[in-house]
């Protein structure tokens, strides 16, 4: 598979730490601290999940190949949804006019970007699609509580979206060389590790700790698994990206793979976490800064439990 394009959306408004403490008594000490967070991105009023996905692929248009109605699948993967039944996907193909084309969505938290990945895969290999959009908007503050001392000062909303090919549609191409995803609902909290549940307290985090040890371990058991495939080895990667849940996690699984912080991107500090648009939105704003045959990979792990990486070659 070939990434064609790929663009992004992250909305204006930056809400700081000194917010929270008017809030929920949390300083800003005290969450740059446990998070590596200074400030996190926040929808306007009258913005979305669909607003924004609809920005986000009006950028990455501007590098595609190919005519946008061209396009025979429609992949929305995210969690954070404006509507469950008028997805994403559907709201991209009226907007674009895309006739024809198989419309879905794909959802398993922060990891949902590289299932939807695995999603097109899928409909590849079976011959039942060749070019492929893949939209994840996440609009965390519809549903986060600010007051929420445990998890309301960690949510930021941002889109991206990616138009993938199964053949190679022009040299600036980037080559996908492998996709590993693996569902962990039997590991440790599990579905209780993070919920959103819109008619209760919305998007809550109630085994942070649950989490972080996971998801340092689950993001690396993914990595290797990429790197098994692939027959790589972790010195042939230029940069690393993680899912930008928070920077302390970043940084564990930058020990235990023997890294520092400079062979990592991240984003987490200005726009928190926003969710399973996280690690896909960092190499999107990032996407100029490499070579052609540089390698990345990005590792995910979504409450739930869930995990994931995927490696490009650019």
């Amino acid at each position: 598979m070939y990434i064609n394009s790929m663009g992004h959306y992250v909305p204006a408004t930056r809400i700081s730490n000194d917010y929270f403490e008017k809030v929920n008594g949390l300083t800003s000490d005290w969450i740059l601290q446990r998070t590596g967070i200074k400030s996190r991105s926040k929808a306007a009023s009258d913005e979305n999940s669909d607003s924004m996905a609809i920005e986000a692929i009006d950028a990455a248009l501007k590098g595609l190949p190919y005519d946008i109605k061209d396009v025979d699948l429609i992949v929305a993967a995210c969690y954070a949804v404006y509507d469950t039944v008028a997805t994403p996907a559907h709201v991209a193909q009226q907007h674009y006019k895309i006739a024809g084309a198989k419309a879905l969505y794909v959802s398993a938290a922060c990891s949902s970007f590289i299932n939807g990945l695995e999603v097109i895969e899928g409909y590849f290999a079976s011959g039942k699609a060749k070019r492929a959009l893949l939209i994840c908007s996440e609009h965390n503050t519809y549903y986060s509580n600010d007051k929420d001392p445990k998890s309301g000062h960690l949510w930021g909303d941002a889109a991206v979206a990616y138009f993938i090919s199964k053949d190679r549609e022009s040299e600036s191409d980037i080559k996908i060389l492998d996709v590993f995803t693996e569902g962990l609902g039997d590991v440790g909290k599990g579905p209780e590790g993070v919920k959103l549940r819109p008619g209760e307290d919305g998007i809550t985090m109630p085994f942070g700790r649950d989490v972080f040890i996971h998801a340092c371990r689950y993001m690396i058991h993914a990595l290797n698994n990429s790197l098994e495939h692939t027959h790589l080895k972790i010195e042939d990667l230029s940069k690393l990206i993680c899912h930008q849940a928070n920077k302390r996690i970043v940084a564990q699984v930058a020990n235990q793979l023997d890294k520092t912080l400079d062979d990592f991107l991240n984003n987490i500090e200005t726009l928190g976490n926003t969710g399973s648009a996280s690690a896909a939105l960092v190499l999107s704003q990032n996407k100029t800064q490499f070579k052609k045959g540089e390698k990345v990979a990005l590792m995910v792990f979504g409450g739930g439990y869930s995990c994931g990486c995927f490696i490009i070659e650019f």
